[in-house]
This record gives C-alpha cells, structure tokens and sequence, in this order.
C-alpha cells in the first residue's frame, strides 16, 4: 500500500465518523450521514480500499474511540439493536467500489444503491433479532423512514463521486 492510499483511507475512515456526528437521535435507529460517507468511500477508493477505510471505522469505534451516532464508541454498539447496519458498511463500500470502475454517474449509482439495500438488509435482521420485532416492525422502524432520504443522500454522491472521479488523479484499486 502507497503513502497516499493510507492517507486516503485513513481520510475516509474519519470522513465517516464526523459524518456519523451529523445526526438526528431518533430511536432506536439514529438519521445520520454516514451513509454518504460510506458510498463516497468505496466509489472513489475502489472496492478494496473502500472496504479497508470502513473497517477501519468500526475497529475504531469497536475499541472505545466514540465515532459512532451521538459520539458513542465501544464493541456493545456493534452488537447492539444498530450494529447490523454498521457492519454492512464495509461490504456496502465494496459493492460500490465495484461498480464505480466506469467512473460514470449510473454505475456508480447503482453501485450504491446496491450497497444501501445490504446496509438495509443486514441493519433490519440485527435489530429484529436483538430487540425481538416482527420482520414488518423492524423494516417500519428501521428502514421506512430512511429510505427516501438514503436515495437522496447516494443520488448526491453518485453525481460527486463520478465527478471527482473524472476530475483526480486518484486511480481505483482492483
């Protein structure tokens, strides 16, 4: 790994915790930015080093460092009622960083878009379990209400991603 791959995954690694600080504490699942962090790291870092800043950002907050909603750190937050969906970050940034080779705005899109339905996916059977939902429950509680504001948040970083894409010098890892 390069100097500047390090530098750029550690950057996007802290770009997800300070948006993950940009928050709405509603319960049990908060609205933050992370997402937007998330797609933007895997379009523009590429599927390997996407993923790698994302777990990153979980060792992190797994080991006390409070990066996660509302300033919290520590491993019971991975494994609590919102742990799916942080868990799903890396595998989400990976998905993205698939689809952005093309560097054009659609790919990158459907790359993300992709990626938020396993953040979905995984985040809904965490909660359901760890709380003890019904399926309909969680996706009402967990999903629903994230939903429009999501497909938002990865319209904006498809657009930005693929200009930046156009525009750097970055080049994205196999």
């Amino acid at each position: 790994m390069k100097t500047k791959d390090l530098i750029l995954v550690s950057l996007f690694a802290a770009i997800t915790s300070i948006f993950s600080q940009i928050s709405i504490p509603i319960q049990p699942v908060p609205f933050t930015f992370q997402i937007l962090a998330v797609a933007l790291s895997g379009a523009i870092l590429g599927k390997k080093y996407g993923a790698l800043s994302q777990v990153i950002y979980l060792l992190l907050g797994s080991f006390g460092v409070p990066v996660f909603a509302g300033f919290k750190g520590g491993f019971n937050i991975l494994i609590g009622p919102t742990g799916g969906y942080l868990i799903a970050f890396p595998l989400a940034a990976y998905i993205t960083g698939i689809f952005s080779k093309k560097k054009d705005c659609l790919n990158i899109f459907i790359g993300m878009f992709i990626g938020l339905v396993v953040i979905y996916i995984l985040g809904m059977f965490q909660l359901k379990f760890i709380l003890n939902l019904s399926y309909s429950k969680a996706f009402s509680i967990g999903v629903a209400p994230f939903l429009v504001f999501d497909i938002i948040k990865i319209f904006i970083s498809s657009f930005i991603a693929s200009q930046v894409l156009k525009k750097s010098r970055i080049k994205i890892q196999a």
